[in-house]
Order: structure tokens, then C-alpha cells, then sequence
């Protein structure tokens, strides 16, 4: 569990979203998208801090007409994350949002019509450091693409990326990343993989309209998960249609699972059997409702018995072990104490705090000592 990733990540330029680094040696960072009216400033607002406190690191929030990009340059003043502009067609909403203040331009040059357009995004976009992203979804390619392939296909979506990148080459503009999503997993995949041998930016990974919480999280993992092996992607956002805040928790569990990204408690339970001693599920849903506020990086074993349990508590911060008529707790691999099933949940929250704290302070006296 300590042990670094085995995973070589595909070596990308790097650019900024803000005061967010994506690709290069930048940690994959993790994005959601709101679905409040962007008009209704305070219902924006108060989502994008829930994003924000679930640990998003991006946010992106749709500006389809001018008057949302007014709303856009209030909210983004009233938040701290970065803020991507979700623009289609109209070129001038890009202009607006990048005098307010956006963090990244989410535009395809090649919908937004004449060259001298395209140049006058491209100027704006350079003259206040913002990069680019182009998204290309497969429910959404150019006719011509669907009339040459007859069907989405991972060919179409790279060509049609292509096309889009090649205006931002003429225009000296290399700082954007992409993405080419589809709903099928394979064909987002064989896209996401054929792009990554052709271009130097950063890519932007999902497979999107995923489904609810549950399916879209396995699609999701299994889509996602197989690029990110790979060593492919830069960027994740995990398209659920559920809470954009669930989005958030699934990507970093991904990344967790990779040991690509640490933030929060790596959870290590049993899916609990016969042999348990106290409730495991009960025990692990309390836990993760009760520590969503944690961020810092913590592994918490929690397993009913004492057949796996010492092995799993001895690679852990924290290990609960059952037993009767106690259960055991290690604490950095060591039997330290013991508690018993009438106050569990509150006993284990109150260590693990203690074992926050103490990483924290340890993180702290490092800094200070200039480490």
C-alpha cells in the first residue's frame, strides 16, 4: 500500500488551469461539472464549494449565452478552485468570459465558424494565459465524420480532434488538452489511445454518459482505469448521473486504487462473512459518512476477524482487527489497544482524527525545518 505506482505515465507538456498543473509530472488532477442554472449565481456558488470541499481540483460550468457569462464573471469571483467555460459556437461568450477571468476555454475552434473568430480566441486566450481544452464526444461529431464512417468510431473521434487541433497549430497555440469521449467503453479506449501516440498535450480522460452511481462508476473504473494503466490521461472526470460531488469521491478512489494520487483515508475492509465480530458494513458506512472531511492521505484497514485482519492492520496507519471479546487496534503496525463493540464507530473516528492530526503536525514540522 505505501509502495510508489508501478505505472509510467505518458510524458505530456504540461500547462496551468489556473493554479492547477496538468500533465508534465503534475498529479492527475480530478474535475466535475455543475448542473445548477449558471444564471442563479447562489445555487453555482454553493455547489462549486461543495465540489471544492469533496476535493475537486476543476471545476467546469456551462456558459451557453452572454448573460450567463456575466453570472460566470460573479461566481468566479465569489470561489477559489479554477473554473473551465463550457462554450459551443458563439465566439464572443469565449471573448467575454476570458476579460472575467476564466481558467480554461472548453470551445472546439472548428464550431465556432470563420478564421477570424478562431484567431480572436486564440489572441484572448494567449494574451490572459488561459489554455484550451477541445472535447470531442461521439454523440456529437461532425456530419461529414458520420457520413464518412457511418457510425461514431474511435477513428472518427481522433479525426475529428485532429481537425481541431490543426487550428490551434496553425495559430502557434500549443497550450490545450483534449478529450475523446464515447459512452462505449471500447471506443473511447481505442480513441483515447490512438491520440496519445500523435499528439504532446495533455488528454483529458472520460467515458461520457456513463449511467447512475453504480453503472457509470463500473463503466467508468473499467474505461478509465484501463488508460490511466497505461499511463494515459492527465485529467479525469467521472461523468455519473448522480451528485457531481459523487463524480469527485469515485475519481480519487480511482486514483487511490492506482496509487496514482493520495488525498483522504484508502479504506481497507472485508465485504464481512460468519466470522465477523462486529458489524463491517455497518462500521465502514459510518466511517466514510463521518470522514469525508479528512484529505489527508491515511490507510485504514477495518476487517471482522482475526484470519486477515493482523496481516492487513500490520501495512496500515490504522487497523481494526475483530475479536472476542474485544477487538484489537495496531496503530503503524503494532498492537496498541483495544475497544469494544458499544462505542466502536466513535472510538475508531477518534483515533483515526488523533492519526490525522498527528500526520499533519509531523507535515507541518517538516515544512518549518525546511526539509
Amino acid at each position: 500500500m505505501h509502495a510508489p505506482s508501478p505505472i509510467v505515465r505518458r510524458p505530456s507538456r504540461q500547462i496551468h488551469v489556473g493554479k492547477v498543473a496538468v500533465g508534465g509530472d503534475a498529479p492527475i488532477s480530478v474535475q466535475s461539472m455543475t448542473n445548477t442554472d449558471t444564471l442563479d449565481v447562489a445555487a453555482t456558488v454553493a455547489q462549486i464549494r461543495q465540489l471544492e470541499a469533496a476535493g475537486a481540483d476543476i471545476v467546469r460550468v456551462s456558459v451557453p449565452t452572454m448573460d450567463a457569462a456575466e453570472a460566470f464573471g460573479r461566481i468566479k469571483r465569489e470561489v477559489a478552485v479554477p473554473l473551465v467555460a463550457d462554450i459551443h459556437f458563439d465566439y464572443k461568450i469565449a471573448l467575454r468570459v476570458a476579460e472575467l477571468g476564466v481558467d480554461c476555454l472548453r470551445i472546439n475552434p472548428g464550431n465556432i465558424g470563420r478564421e477570424d473568430r478562431v484567431q480572436a480566441v486564440v489572441s484572448a486566450a494567449r494574451d490572459n494565459g488561459i489554455p484550451i481544452r477541445i472535447g470531442v464526444n461521439a454523440g456529437s461529431l461532425e456530419k461529414d465524420l458520420q457520413k464518412k464512417y457511418g457510425e461514431p468510431t474511435p477513428a472518427a473521434l481522433v479525426e475529428s480532434a485532429m481537425r481541431h487541433i490543426d487550428h490551434l497549430d496553425r495559430l502557434d497555440f500549443p497550450d490545450f488538452k483534449v478529450s475523446v469521449k464515447a459512452s462505449d467503453v471500447f471506443m473511447a479506449v481505442a480513441a483515447y489511445r490512438e491520440l496519445a501516440s500523435r499528439i504532446e498535450q495533455p488528454l483529458h480522460l472520460g467515458i461520457t454518459e456513463a449511467g447512475g452511481l453504480r453503472s457509470g462508476t463500473v463503466k467508468s473504473s473499467i474505461g478509465l482505469g484501463m488508460l490511466l494503466m497505461d499511463g494515459i490521461g492527465d485529467t479525469i472526470r467521472v461523468s455519473l448521473a448522480a451528485d457531481p460531488v459523487e463524480e469527485i469521491k469515485v475519481g480519487y478512489d480511482m486514483l487511490k486504487s492506482l496509487r496514482l494520487r493520495s488525498k483522504g483515508i484508502n479504506f481497507i475492509a472485508c465485504p464481512s462473512c460468519s466470522r465477523q465480530n462486529f458489524d463491517v458494513i455497518g462500521t465502514m458506512n459510518a466511517l466514510e459518512e463521518r470522514l469525508e472531511d479528512v484529505m489527508t492521505p491515511l490507510d485504514v484497514s477495518v476487517i471482522g476477524c482475526v484470519v486477515n485482519g493482523p496481516g492487513e492492520a500490520k501495512e496500515s496507519d490504522i487497523g481494526l482487527t475483530g475479536g472476542s471479546p474485544a477487538n484489537l487496534v495496531y496503530l503503524d503496525g503494532k498492537p496498541a489497544s483495544k475497544l469494544r463493540n458499544d462505542h466502536l464507530v466513535d472510538d475508531l473516528e477518534r483515533l483515526i482524527r488523533e492519526k490525522v492530526r498527528e500526520k499533519e503536525q509531523a507535515e507541518r514540522d517538516v515544512i518549518a525545518r525546511g526539509d
